[in-house]
């Protein structure tokens, strides 16, 4: 006996196993869960009574007895005394601002200088360099295009940068003082990324036909034309390596003169300089999510410049591993549950971390959340876990009465070091006065239409609807006539899934143009897939790009369905810290999250 649908609804169709001749045994039934990933089966909870003559299945608020030889099912008489504890009322009101400036919520592809004294970033898709951690962020790069993913030279007197405009992208390098102008060091348009400065003066990065990005209405990146390619330092022609075919992210470690690359599929990688010898030396990979036959695969692994370590991103979390150097089978090393992995490994973060990177000697992961900067020191965490031991173990050699007096004292184990890196950006703010007059008017209170009204904007504010000449028009205000047109609200969107270009960045998103042309004024996306609607919004906000207003999820919170399973109240917490503390969302999406009590842990984390 199976679920099935049939003309929109579900039913139990029973199969002889002998003859393969089928017949409906209830219809309808309740729904089944074949639309989405049938995490509790697609039509769970039902089953064969021992003798075979009947099925047990629920359906319409009641349990039955279905007879296969197709008589009528029996009601199974049921009563359930139960008390249902039911989570806060998540609902706050958050106003829509009106400062002259805001703190822009993201800084992106953050990388610490070579002596670790400066830090190069971008936030609203241009360039930044800053003292760190207690230094003032300045531009670097005023050329009024997408600037992203900076890469610092090995003496740590210049910045490479890849840039895209209405004339393609190009990669750039300028002085990490800020002193003379940018040079473009590429001669031919293209879409270029990941940049990576070698020891010898060669910046390895994909590139991608720069008419593909043009036209693609998303990424654009990592088809079948992406190749890996270098240019000098100097500038002067690109030579191309190899098809990156899934290969990513270029890096380098100290003394091995070989480009290494994360494999979509294979893990930690490295190849020649020409292109050939590709050798694999490890892969890292998580739990198994439900339905899944194969376990979750690190979606960037880094070799640390020494060699000894690699540094790898599961789900929304950072680790380190030991790479063994072994010979035969590529090593594969299982984070899923950190007291029994093969090698040596260290969960990096609590809350999640994005832009992932070493620092020259890999002592330190650097990484960012929002506008927030981390680093984790090594040899410190290392340390203080030191530290910890011999105090636990002075500890039992303490009497009953001492123990008993620190029992409630708990050890929160070593934090990485965090710096907010905080840039004011003016708001978009329209000044003046204006009238709309003559147009038909629906104003949304009630019904009420108003066959020829008055609409006095002030700034970026609704001031006044009423009937042509019943309300104060200051003297100042500009008059439109709208005669013979309609006009109502914006439409606010709040199920919008718009999803502009991710990683690289254009300078305007056809999409944002779409909306506002269509009379979407606000638009809320629930679930982004990515943190890059934080940059847009904020360029949207600033001027920089048009569009309607942008409000979202980022994204989404979905448990043992698509991320680690939330463990309990804390981790929900935890995870609640990162949309309201450092993605400042205001809403969030949760799907398929889990269990009810992960659900229910997540809505009393929200309301906290």
């Amino acid at each position: 006996v199976y679920g099935t649908r049939y003309d929109s609804q579900s039913g139990l169709r029973i199969r002889d196993l002998d003859t393969g001749d089928e017949r409906w045994l209830a219809y309808p039934v309740e729904r089944d869960d074949q639309e989405s990933i049938a995490d509790r089966d697609v039509y769970p909870g039902m089953d064969f009574t021992p003798d075979s003559r009947e099925v047990v299945a629920s359906y319409g608020g009641k349990i039955w007895r279905i007879p296969v030889d197709g008589s009528e099912p029996v009601a199974v008489p049921f009563r359930v005394r139960a008390q249902l504890a039911v989570g806060p009322e998540v609902d706050f009101d958050y106003p829509v601002e009106d400062t002259e400036t805001f703190a822009v919520r993201q800084i992106r592809d953050a990388v610490p200088s070579p002596d670790g004294q400066r830090l190069a970033f971008t936030a609203l898709d241009d360039l930044y360099v800053m003292d760190y951690p207690g230094g003032e962020p300045r531009a670097l790069d005023d050329g009024g295009m997408t600037q992203a993913q900076p890469t610092w030279s090995p003496d740590g007197r210049w910045i490479a940068y890849v840039t895209w405009g209405t004339d393609g992208g190009h990669i750039v390098k300028t002085r990490a003082d800020g002193l003379g102008d940018p040079q473009r060091l590429t001669s031919l348009s293209a879409q270029y990324e990941q940049v990576a400065w070698s020891s010898d003066d060669r910046i390895v990065a994909l590139r991608d036909p720069a008419r593909a990005f043009q036209e693609t209405a998303g990424s654009g990146f990592g088809g079948a034309e992406s190749d890996i390619v270098w240019i000098p330092a100097e500038g002067g022609a690109v030579t191309l390596i190899a098809p990156a075919e899934g290969r990513e992210s270029p890096h380098f470690v100290d003394g091995v003169h070989r480009i290494y690359l994360h494999h979509r599929a294979n893990g930690l990688v490295s190849i020649r300089w020409d292109g050939t010898d590709e050798r694999a030396h490890v892969e890292v990979v998580g739990g198994t999510r439900p339905g899944q036959q194969q376990p979750t695969r690190a979606s960037l692994i880094e070799m640390a410049p020494r060699g000894d370590r690699a540094l790898a991103a599961v789900d929304n979390d950072l680790y380190v591993v030991t790479v063994p150097l072994v010979g035969g089978e590529t090593p594969a090393i299982s984070i899923a549950n950190m007291n029994n992995t093969a090698f040596p490994a260290r969960k990096l973060t609590k809350i999640g971390g994005q832009f992932p990177t070493w620092n020259a000697n890999g002592s330190q992961v650097q990484f960012s959340i929002g506008n927030a900067h981390f680093v984790y020191d090594l040899d410190t965490a290392e340390a203080y876990e030191d530290s910890v031991a011999l105090i636990e173990r002075a500890e039992v050699d303490r009497d009953e009465e001492d123990e008993e007096s620190n029992g409630d004292e708990e050890n929160q184990g070593y934090e990485p070091t965090e710096t907010r890196v905080l840039i004011q950006a003016r708001r978009d703010l329209p000044q003046g006065v204006a009238v709309l007059r003559g147009a038909r008017v629906v104003t949304m209170n009630g019904r009420e239409v108003i066959e020829s009204g008055d609409i006095v904007v002030r700034n970026n504010r609704i001031a006044a609807v009423g009937r042509q000449g019943s309300v104060s028009v200051p003297p100042d205000a500009e008059v439109i006539d709208v005669s013979g047109k309609t006009i109502v609200p914006g439409f606010v969107d709040t199920h919008s899934h718009m999803r502009p270009a991710m990683g690289l960045h254009k300078s305007q998103s056809w999409i944002y143009l779409a909306n506002l042309a269509y009379g979407v004024t606000t638009t809320r996306d629930p679930q982004t897939s990515t943190t890059d609607v934080l940059t847009y919004g904020d360029l949207v906000t600033a001027g920089d790009m048009i569009g309607p207003r942008i409000y979202s999820t980022g994204p989404g919170i979905f448990g043992d369905y698509n991320q680690e399973p939330i463990r309990d109240l804390q981790h929900a917490r935890d995870i609640m810290r990162r949309y309201s503390e450092y993605y400042d969302t205001k809403t969030i999406k949760m799907y398929m999250a889990g269990s009810r009590q992960q659900r229910q842990w997540v809505i009393m984390a929200a309301r906290e």
